[in-house]
């Protein structure tokens, strides 16, 4: 096992009390009063403590993930735990706000370059792309479209403005009831733009033809069931229909396939 050579032996009692001391969470309420770098530090040190000693063999050198999952950077979405992977290389995680699969480049859109890395150079064949229920960017999104202002800083602003015409696109189109509470409203935004980002890779030319597309929303709230943490898969290959889809996930996994907007 990988051991610290940094005079851990003169320190290390100290550094583990102070990390049992305080929550691993390096942004818990309970580490606001601790030094967040000693907190990242002692992390640190106990996922290295925790790796088997073969634990990057396999992919040293090399990596070929089986899936490029594009989640929202929301701090809630775990996003390599939430497919239950314990092991390096299994994922190739690229993530924005608003989980989008575009970026613009002289006022042309295009595919983000973290989803086409993977496919293109590391044999990859499927993406997902992964919403969450609550989402910030969406709510920002729609807050913008309905007369409100941009919540700012410019970095932010940008991704924020990419949304928007997603937003109205729902609205305008009825896919979406805008007369509802905000929390609804906001979910089915949420489902409808992963519909819309699939979409786009779908027929996006720099997308191979077989390379397999699933979006999903990850549920932490309770919105689409009662079991938390479960990822909801609401479109397979450009199919959206909750029915058509339960037909094509193997057995058992039949109630991940729900949607807020059938």
């Amino acid at each position: 096992m990988a051991t610290d050579d940094d005079g851990s032996d003169r320190d290390g009692g100290n550094a583990d009390a102070s990390a049992a001391s305080v929550d691993s969470d390096p942004g818990s309420a309970r580490n606001r009063d601790h030094d967040p770098l000693e907190t990242l530090l002692a992390g640190n040190r106990r996922h290295v403590d925790s790796l088997p000693e073969d634990y990057f063999e396999d992919v040293q050198t090399s990596q070929h993930p089986g899936v490029v999952a594009i989640c929202c950077s929301d701090s809630r979405v775990p996003q390599e735990h939430m497919w239950g992977v314990d092991h390096p290389g299994a994922v190739f995680t690229p993530s924005n706000i608003g989980n989008q699969v575009w970026d613009e480049d002289d006022g042309e859109r295009i595919v983000d370059g973290g989803i086409l890395y993977p496919i293109h150079h590391t044999e990859t064949a499927v993406a997902a792309v992964v919403g969450h229920t609550g989402c910030g960017a969406v709510t920002a999104a729609y807050r913008v479209a309905t007369g409100g202002d941009m919540p700012g800083p410019q970095g932010v602003d940008k991704w924020v403005e990419m949304l928007v015409p997603v937003v109205e696109e729902a609205i305008e189109s009825g896919a979406v009831d805008a007369d509802a509470d905000e929390e609804t409203v906001v979910n089915r935004l949420v489902e409808y733009n992963v519909n819309r980002q699939v979409e786009f890779l779908r027929e996006a030319e720099e997308i191979p033809d077989d390379v397999a597309i699933y979006g999903f929303v990850y549920d932490f709230q309770g919105i689409y069931g009662d079991v938390d943490g479960r990822a909801y898969l609401i479109n397979v290959d450009g199919e959206t229909d909750p029915a058509a889809i339960r037909e094509r996930v193997p057995e058992g996994y039949e109630p991940a396939a729900v949607s807020l907007l059938a």
